[in-house]
């Protein structure tokens, strides 16, 4: 199915805002975006938004490999949390990045019932971005409708990007990567068999797989919620490859404080809310057992000025 039948399979019964984006992490930098959406489409038309489930860069430059900070359904989720009523979801083809400027926006008007567009001043559509802001309101004053170009939001004097939160989540920078998220980082998997050395040492551990695709902390000992049955638990969870065991895949096991059920095969929900230290080689098992100890007092003193939400 094409892009243009794709859209008529979307149409609403009135006239639409929309932007147009990969959103990916609904950030702060996007929701500043998406409430001057919401503010614009009010009192009768419907607040939209065109997302792609893949970075175009992986078309455009194919062999580019981009790990994400949610999946098409948690994006969707969050969007409409801001108040986007309609959230329309494409995969970005080869066949779509060829696609002209004015293909796309003519289809957005004729299929969608598009009366305004909100973007971001350096954002651009069709075909080799031909569709920048000079070039959309000259097409919006053609074809009936309007562009409004929304600053990007900036902290502490830096533009809030996916890309720097992908990048700072890989340095395991978590807290300062909920900030610019406004929320914690969480992961969602299925907890999977694993070898069981967590519980021989005392300390079980769900060991989680994860969607494929979204991006995984950098190595390193979390202050982490989890989130079991709809109900929020506090835990520890380490990312890496356990070098004390010598060890060399890298996974993501979680330590469910106040928790003794059997959850293998069931999704589990996973916060981030701070870093405690970066993985160690330990000596002995009796040194790691009293790291982990300590790991497990400092989780709870971080989780104890961090709240969380859930993610479940």
């Amino acid at each position: 199915m094409n892009f243009h039948q794709l859209l008529a399979n979307a149409a609403p019964d009135r006239d639409t805002v929309v932007t147009v984006g990969v959103f990916d992490g609904v950030h702060l930098g996007h929701c500043h975006l998406l409430k001057r959406l919401v503010q614009l489409s009010k009192p009768d038309l419907v607040p939209t938004a065109l997302t792609f489930s893949n970075h175009p860069i992986t078309v455009i430059h194919p062999g580019t490999q981009v790990s994400y900070l949610t999946s098409s359904h948690e994006k969707t989720r969050l969007l409409k949390d801001q108040g986007v009523e309609q959230v329309i979801s494409l995969e970005f083809t080869p066949e779509l990045a060829q696609v002209s400027a004015e293909n796309f926006v003519r289809t957005l008007v004729d299929r969608l019932r598009m009366r305004g567009l909100v973007l971001g001043p350096d954002a651009a559509i069709g075909r080799d971005r031909e569709g920048d802001l000079g070039f959309l309101q000259r097409a919006g004053a053609d074809m009936g409708f309007w562009v409004e170009p929304v600053e990007p939001l900036a902290l502490d004097g830096t533009v809030v990007k996916s890309r720097s939160i992908r990048e700072g989540l890989g340095r395991g920078e978590v807290a300062t990567c909920a900030k610019l998220l406004n929320r914690n980082y969480a992961l969602k998997g299925q907890v999977v068999e694993g070898d069981r050395r967590g519980t021989e040492l005392g300390y079980p551990t769900a060991n989680l797989r994860l969607d494929s695709g979204i991006i995984l902390p950098g190595d390193g000992i979390y202050a982490t919620w989890a989130f079991v049955d709809g109900v929020r638990y506090p835990s520890a969870t380490s990312i890496g490859v356990r070098p004390t065991f010598g060890l060399s895949e890298r996974l993501m096991e979680v330590h469910v404080m106040d928790f003794d059920r059997d959850i293998y095969g069931q999704p589990m929900g996973v916060e981030f809310a701070g870093k405690l230290r970066n993985q160690e080689t330990f000596q002995s098992v009796e040194a790691l057992v009293q790291q982990i100890d300590q790991d497990i007092a400092d989780s709870r003193r971080v989780l104890s000025q961090n709240r969380g939400a859930h993610v479940a």
